[in-house]
């Protein structure tokens, strides 16, 4: 019998009798975490893993257990340079990957940063909109001639999406009051709604793009967050929890926070998953915008599924990194 998939199950429980052999996977933000669990996994079970990281001397350390369960398993890991918040260092990475003209059977966005100060990209954008959405948007799109029929994007969103909206009109808090949480909800929305754009974009020729959120894990993403803060997030999230008569919040595992990943990637039905969010290895439920949700619940916004709102980023977007992506022929 086949075990039930949900919030506890790893990437390992999400990939059982999953072989990837003859796959090549791009993986971004391969140097601690979730990015080097993530290529463990795939590699494990026979993938060639492209990770992609902004200090390859860093990757190659978090990496050297990954390889070695790579190299038993049949797969392979290798490293390519990828700085997201510079859109030089996102295109020569990405002229680097078209030049071998190797193909890309999944792609997972897996780095970001998140609730930063307020700064900004080598490029001038908002930290956390330039490098988890923009730097994303157009590695993916530069290398999407690579993508064969059949392949798949992951976008690493977050249940933070539910704390903002996208804001076309002012993406760099110019007008804005910063909010770093805000700024992290917007960029997490973004991402949703580009793999809603570039799934219908590609779903002709059966390329599908789908949206993540791995869960609430203790990661190198938090990193900007002091221990007091972390603390009295969690309180007020397990108050409203008790409130509401259910357990308190339990942190995720990273084995455990890799698991949705992989699964939209290799396991779950391209139909089912494609132009979609999902979360505990299964596709989320849509709730109203303003329904007074707890952010550790489950469920996707709508906003962040508006097909009209995608469509608008995207072109936001082209304007913003000054590169027109059009859709294929």
């Amino acid at each position: 019998m086949t075990k039930q998939l949900g919030a506890t199950s790893t990437a390992d429980d999400a990939l059982s009798g999953t072989r990837l052999d003859g796959k090549r996977i791009l993986v971004t933000g391969v140097s601690a975490g979730l990015g080097v669990e993530t290529a463990r996994a795939l590699a494990a079970r026979g993938a060639t893993v492209v990770g992609a990281a902004r200090d390859l001397n860093k990757a190659e350390r978090a990496i050297i257990g990954a390889r070695q369960e790579a190299a038993t398993g049949g797969g392979n890991i290798e490293l390519v340079e990828l700085d997201l918040a510079s859109l030089a260092s996102v295109r020569a990475c990405s002229d680097k990957l078209l030049a071998e003209a190797k193909p890309l059977d999944i792609i997972i966005a897996n780095a970001g940063v998140m609730a930063t100060p307020l700064g900004k990209t080598a490029d001038g954008f908002e930290t956390q909109f330039g490098t988890n959405h923009l730097g994303h948007f157009v590695l993916v799109n530069r290398l999407a001639s690579l993508l064969p029929d059949g392949a798949r994007v992951v976008m690493l969103a977050s249940s933070g999406h539910r704390f903002a909206n996208v804001d076309l009109d002012d993406p760099g808090f110019e007008r804005t009051p910063y909010e770093p949480f805000v700024a992290y909800g917007r960029s997490k929305t973004a991402n949703i709604l580009f793999a809603v754009a570039f799934d219908q974009r590609h779903r002709a020729r059966g390329v599908r793009a789908a949206a993540v959120h791995p869960g609430g894990i203790r990661t190198e993403l938090g990193r900007h967050m002091g221990e007091e803060q972390l603390t009295n997030m969690v309180d007020a999230i397990n108050r409203q929890l008790a409130s509401e008569g259910k357990p308190p919040f339990q942190f995720k595992t990273i084995p455990q926070g890799a698991a949705t990943s992989v699964w939209t990637a290799a396991v779950a039905s391209a139909e089912d998953v494609g132009g979609r969010y999902c979360e505990d290895c299964h596709v989320s439920e849509v709730v109203p915008d303003d329904a007074v949700i707890n952010p550790v619940s489950g469920g996707v916004r709508s906003y962040a599924l508006d097909a009209a709102t995608a469509e608008a980023l995207w072109r936001k977007s082209e304007q913003m990194v000054r590169e027109t992506f059009p859709a294929p022929a």
